[in-house]
């Protein structure tokens, strides 16, 4: 039974006690991510999240990362586009003091100014490190193209450039704007005591900022783009996206099963097409990319060099059969299962209920009981895949992302006719 409870602070906190394991695990969602960035701080977002495991008033950073060994726990965070979650899990016993490390790293932090010159190389390195993984790299260009200017396209990471531009200042400025109560959900899976961890967030969060106020931009129209970048490399990795829908859809489910029966999984079409009977591509997928009020559709490919225009071909071909054939009840069946196996296994680690818990609050104002999802699934029906599949734009008219080692014109291949 899931228990949700707002603090007096103004932040939420949301709860799932599970009494027949001998763990917890408890996150901070904040409502802080690239999309909230202005151009000149592109970055600020992951840099503070780094910066938080950097030392408090209280702890250096080594004592951070030793006081959660000394509970056994697995402590961490992650940045992304609409929020950032500090998390840590640990034996039920020992919940309360994993609490105690994320609510001083979340209010203590002291952003040292060496410090920050050192994260700030290691996220340099990060940076690197995605451009030398060309599959990473090409779904970071696909984003920024197919959401066409948008803030929700913004790059996580952000740039040398922008990098350079956050300083100490600029940092702390970040964090008291975006990190308020009524921007935080708690959320806590396991074996726990829920009036203890309340009554602690309660008393550990009181002095933060309570309100802040997000900001309204007008959403910019899509449109096509396509962009080449060459590198010595051995593979060439293609992203095809056109926009989609949101995580607050009505249709979710929907995309969600549609995405499963055209490239979501081994027995989906574009597998079995362009990798079981083609032989073109070793990894190839379709994927929804979704959001709190946005979203895109990407399919990717990594294909030899030569082979680029038969792979860009045969997803033309796909593209053509769905929106001309639709789904067939067999699919719709098979996929069905899929997902929902995929959420019930998901579901039976706290760690993952706790993810679900905290992004739901946090970006959908709700929480969704897994009984209801099940429901939801099994009610779509193939009309509900057509509707689905009619959201999708032609692939001709697909944004396109190449990372390759040998130059080739990827609009042309992207709008030639099937």
């Amino acid at each position: 039974m899931v228990n949700i409870r707002k603090l007096d602070c103004g932040a939420w906190i949301v709860m799932e006690p599970t009494d027949y394991v001998r763990s917890a695990a408890v996150g901070v969602w904040v409502r802080a991510g690239s999309s909230l960035e202005r151009d000149n701080v592109s970055g600020v977002s992951h840099f503070i999240e780094h910066m938080m495991f950097k030392g408090t008033e209280k702890r250096t950073a080594r004592q951070i990362a030793e006081d959660a060994d000394r509970i056994g726990g697995m402590c961490n965070a992650f940045t992304g586009r609409e929020a950032t979650c500090y998390y840590i899990k640990t034996l039920s016993s020992n919940i309360s003091q994993g609490a105690e490390i994320l609510i001083d790293i979340l209010t203590g932090s002291v952003f040292d100014e060496q410090e920050i010159e050192r994260e700030r190389q290691v996220i340099l390195e990060e940076i690197k490190m995605v451009r030398d993984t060309p599959d990473e790299d090409v779904m970071e260009i696909i984003s920024d193209l197919v959401n066409s200017g948008n803030a929700i396209g913004n790059s996580i990471l952000g740039t040398p450039e922008s990098l350079a531009g956050i300083g100490r200042q600029e940092m702390v400025d970040y964090y008291h704007e975006q990190y308020t109560c009524d921007s935080m959900v708690i959320a806590v899976s396991g074996n726990f005591d829920p009036d203890q961890l309340t009554q602690q967030f309660e008393e550990g969060l009181k002095d933060m900022p309570r309100t802040k106020t997000l900001p309204s931009s007008e959403k910019k129209p899509y449109r096509q783009s396509v962009r080449v970048n060459v590198r010595d490399i051995e593979q060439t990795h293609i992203c095809l996206a056109c926009p989609s829908i949101s995580l607050a859809d009505d249709r979710f489910h929907a995309m969600v099963l549609l995405n499963s029966i055209f490239g979501g999984s081994m027995s989906s079409r574009l597998f079995q097409n362009i990798r079981e009977e083609k032989g073109l591509a070793y990894s190839v997928a379709s994927m929804n990319v979704l959001s709190g009020n946005s979203g895109f559709f990407n399919i990717y490919a990594g294909v030899a060099h030569e082979k680029v225009s038969e792979a860009v071909e045969a997803i033309h071909e796909e593209m053509t059969a769905l929106h001309r054939d639709g789904v067939n009840e067999e699919e719709l069946a098979m996929a069905r299962e899929q997902v929902k196996s995929s959420f019930i296994f998901g579901l039976e680690n706290i760690t993952s209920r706790m993810f679900n818990l905290g992004k739901n609050k946090l970006l959908l104002d709700r929480v969704i009981d897994p009984d209801e999802t099940l429901r939801t699934y099994d009610a779509v029906t193939a009309e509900d895949i057509a509707n689905a599949v009619g959201l999708l734009c032609p692939s001709k008219e697909f944004c396109g992302a190449a990372v390759t080692g040998r130059d080739f014109d990827l609009e042309a291949l992207i709008r030639r006719e099937s």
